[in-house]
């Protein structure tokens, strides 16, 4: 229940029942359902007009009959002169909450007709859905002026623009306290309807076919990011703000030709403000945005009519973290077959790390910036323990983490430049996610930003879900050669001593397990989404000996099959969480590696048995007593190499499982943490499912990770 609703019932003028099913308006004692979409923007227009714009509840009737040729219809408020109904003067179109973009217009155009049918002296329109829309109209003349607002009561001029700072946002201020109250603030508003709001813009761009939803996407972050320029602009109490229509003066006298012409003024002067706001932020963030608007001034201001009565800057971080991200990830989905990291999850990998403010952390597959935002909102949650909100210590706290600590990568440009929107919604920390291939080399990835934060060996904590299931080819990416992971190693039991060779691909999760490595500093954490695939089929099993040497196994929680369902995705995974080893340990436990397998193959003696084997087999051919072009020798000679193939496999087995059987017992023995969650909060679709099992385990997590710092 919003705070207008509870204020029009402690002052009598509605009344709704203890379950909410029913309203009523005790003026004319008339009895409606509640639970109607419709009947829920009624209600707050109605109060709307008597507590914010002051007419009095004897002026406002609703459901009002209006004869329509041989038909009747019902127009959902009208606002009366006088008290004895006799003088129309505004009609009100109420809408659900949902209403696209050409219901709405639909709207316009329905009260109009009910205007024009009502006799009298009616002169304004006003159509409030998710959105509002006022007209000033001439009953002698076909078009709406666009105005920002209504009039007040026993007011007579048209303001000239809706919102300013320090305007009314209270229902119970007093309309005469001040000038300025005549105007309204910016407000903050609830997750569900800011999500509602940034669909139906982008449905208002796209959806009639000029645009495709890519290019709709990106020109709606453009707004969006002047949308927050203009509400972080330097400027006085009583001020106006510049995202917002509009009005200009009409002439009584003005024919329908100049009033078109004043329409379309105002549109235009609206898009040189937008712009203006768009340039100065490029300006200050130019590596955001480098393309200019491509929208019309007519497509600006539909937009703008969605956005202009918001407060980004103060709804709360969360709200509109979750609402930008529902919106985008849902359309992302669609779009790109992007696969985003469940929110539960996340929130889980970072609540589990000890990062604080002074923790430099990295996201290499950053995506839409989920890890990041939590890591940021974990420093934030911090600076709340030692400083007051609000503070210019708090605000340093955190903000200098999200400036100097706080790092992405993301190899596709529209949602790396999404990622730093959703980074600047939360107010900052994008100056450090750069568009690149994030297995790039450390100095590459510097050369190319220009950003010398992404050094090898400096982060402490790494938070990442690389994507799965594409493959870097050396055909492609030069630098596969450059990783351990991009070769293929010669085995400890080859005795012809082949050179390492080039891998002709490598999947992009092994290769990020690498890359990652290489970032942390030692003794850092390595938080990251694999397939389960890495863990437990034998080909990867060179992978496990690498991570092996390279880091502790600290943690491995088991993700259930559905975790990625409701995205598109069905790998099976889980989180790895590692801590990179001293470069010291890494050596010694490669030394001992190679130490146990020289001594196995020397008290095998698999170097003479092996040659026993090659021996007796080239004994059988040599004593083959027929043609030997012939097929028969052929096929004699098959069949023998794979017997004896298969006796040197078979030795190889024998020694490959006491290697791994003498290297358990001689490397260090330590304790990991395994846990399988088998419900993480919301099923294959993306429901609820009212249990979140990664809640208990993650206390236990922040224990265990804990004690293994404790424990060095």
């Amino acid at each position: 229940m919003t705070g207008l609703i509870k204020s029009g019932i402690k002052k009598g003028l509605i009344y709704i029942d203890s379950e909410e099913k029913y309203i009523t308006y005790i003026e004319q004692n008339k009895k409606r359902n509640y639970s109607n979409p419709e009947e829920k923007v009624q209600a707050e227009a109605y109060l709307k007009l008597i507590l914010n714009y002051g007419y009095p509840k004897e002026n406002i009737v609703q459901f009002v009959s209006v004869k329509m040729g041989v038909s009747s219809k019902e127009a959902d408020i009208v606002v009366y002169k006088d008290k004895e109904h006799t003088q129309p003067h505004i009609i009100v179109e109420c809408k659900h909450q949902d209403v696209s973009n050409q219901e709405f217009n639909q709207a316009i155009e329905q009260a109009a007709s009910y205007a024009y049918a009502l006799a009298g002296t009616i002169q304004y329109l006003w159509i409030v859905s998710s959105i509002e829309k006022s007209f000033k109209i001439d009953k002698d003349s076909s078009v709406k002026q666009t105005i920002p607002d209504i009039p007040r009561f026993g007011k007579t001029e048209i303001q000239k623009y809706k919102y300013a700072k320090g305007g009314r946002v209270s229902t119970d201020e007093l309309l005469e306290s001040e000038t300025k109250k005549n105007f309204f603030d910016i407000e903050t508003i609830e997750e569900s309807e800011l999500t509602k709001r940034f669909k139906q813009a982008h449905n208002s761009l796209w959806a009639g076919g000029e645009l495709n939803p890519s290019a709709a996407f990106d020109e709606l972050d453009k707004l969006i990011f002047c949308k927050i320029w203009d509400e972080r602009k330097l400027r006085k109490e009583g001020k106006p703000y510049d995202f917002q229509i509009f009005s200009e003066t009409v002439p009584e006298d003005a024919t329908d030709e100049e009033k078109k012409k004043i329409e379309e003024k105002i549109s235009k002067e609206l898009f040189k403000r937008v712009n203006a706001l768009y340039d100065e932020g490029k300006k200050r963030d130019p590596e955001v945005f480098k393309d200019n608007i491509r929208l019309d001034h007519k497509k600006v201001k539909t937009v703008v009519s969605y956005l202009e009565d918001i407060n980004l800057s103060e709804t709360d971080l969360d709200s509109k973290g979750k609402a930008f991200e529902t919106f985008m990830g849902s359309y992302f989905r669609g779009d790109f077959g992007q696969f985003f990291t469940p929110r539960n999850i996340v929130k889980f990998i970072v609540n589990v790390l000890p990062i604080t403010h002074e923790s430099r952390v990295i996201d290499t597959s950053c995506g839409s910036g989920g890890f990041l935002l939590y890591a940021l909102d974990k420093v934030r949650k911090e600076a709340s323990e030692y400083f007051k909100e609000g503070s210019d210590k708090h605000f340093r706290h955190w903000h200098d983490f999200a400036e100097k600590k706080l790092f992405g990568i993301e190899i596709n440009e529209q949602i790396s430049r999404t990622a730093k929107m959703n980074m600047i919604i939360h107010d900052d920390g994008h100056t450090n996610v750069i568009t690149s291939d994030g297995l790039l080399k450390s100095d590459v990835l510097m050369e190319k930003s220009a950003n010398d934060g992404f050094k090898y060996d400096s982060f402490d904590f790494i938070i990442t879900n690389p994507p799965f299931g594409s493959s870097v080819k050396q055909t492609e990416s030069a630098y596969l050669h450059q990783y351990t992971l991009g070769n293929k190693d010669t085995s400890w039991l080859d005795l012809k001593n082949s050179a390492s060779k080039e891998r002709a691909n490598q999947s992009t999760e092994v290769l990020f397990i690498e890359q990652d490595y290489n970032f942390l500093v030692e003794g850092g954490f390595l938080a990251i989404v694999i397939p389960d695939g890495i863990l437990t089929n034998s080909s990867m099993q060179y992978v496990r000996d690498n991570i092996e040497q390279w880091f502790r196994i600290v943690a491995v929680i088991s993700m259930p099959q559905t975790a990625f369902a409701h995205t598109g995705a069905g790998v099976k995974s889980s989180v790895l969480f590692l801590r990179k080893h001293k470069k010291s340990t890494t050596e010694d436990i490669e030394n001992l590696k190679k130490e146990i397998q020289e001594e196995i193959k020397n008290s095998n003696e698999y170097e003479v048995k092996v040659k026993a084997i090659e021996t007796a087999k080239k004994v059988e051919i040599s004593e083959y007593s027929g043609d030997k072009k012939s097929e028969e020798f052929k096929e004699f000679k098959k069949e023998l190499s794979e017997k004896y193939t298969n006796q040197i496999n078979n030795l190889k087995d024998d020694l490959e499982e006491l290697y791994i059987k003498t290297k358990q017992s001689k490397l260090e023995d330590y304790s990991i943490f395994m846990a399988i969650a088998e419900d993480i909060g919301f099923d294959a679709t993306g429901r609820s499912t009212g249990n979140n099992e990664l809640e208990v385990i993650e206390k236990e997590l922040a224990r265990f990770i804990q004690s293994v710092i404790d424990d060095e």
